[in-house]
């Protein structure tokens, strides 16, 4: 069964730190790039972080950048976010999603579109208030 599962959201501190996961089944996790996209009540859903098949590239557009970490481990067939400083801003639900590398390529440059994605987790929510 094909899937990919997030975990690690929950209400945090601002300032506070969070560590998304998203472990995947049913692909092949090294055909495709991963992102991680949020979505606050009444917003559109934002790409946040990009990572390349290799695991070697990142890409970040300015939601994320600075703050945010987004890694993978091929064995553990999992990706992961690294969320430090969060604010209050913050606050959505986050997804990961996988996009095929044999239509799209196996990079990540430039904002995320989320129309190239194939395959979403189901969210996980992260809240940051005091």
């Amino acid at each position: 069964q094909l899937q990919l599962v997030e975990s690690g959201g929950g209400l945090v501190q601002p300032g506070g730190s969070l560590r998304l996961s998203c472990e995947a089944s049913g692909f092949l996790f090294n055909h495709y790039a991963i992102g991680w996209f949020r979505q606050a009540p009444g917003k559109e859903r934002e790409g946040v972080a990009c990572i390349d098949t290799s695991g070697l590239s990142t890409n970040y557009p300015d939601s994320g950048e600075g703050r945010f970490t987004i890694s993978r481990d091929s064995a553990e067939k999992t990706a992961y976010l690294q969320m430090n400083s969060l604010k209050p801003e913050d606050t959505a639900v986050y997804y990961c999603a996988a996009r095929p590398r044999d239509t799209y390529g196996t990079s990540c440059y430039g904002p995320l579109d989320l129309h190239e994605y194939e395959y979403w987790g189901q969210g996980t929510q992260v809240t940051v208030s005091s």
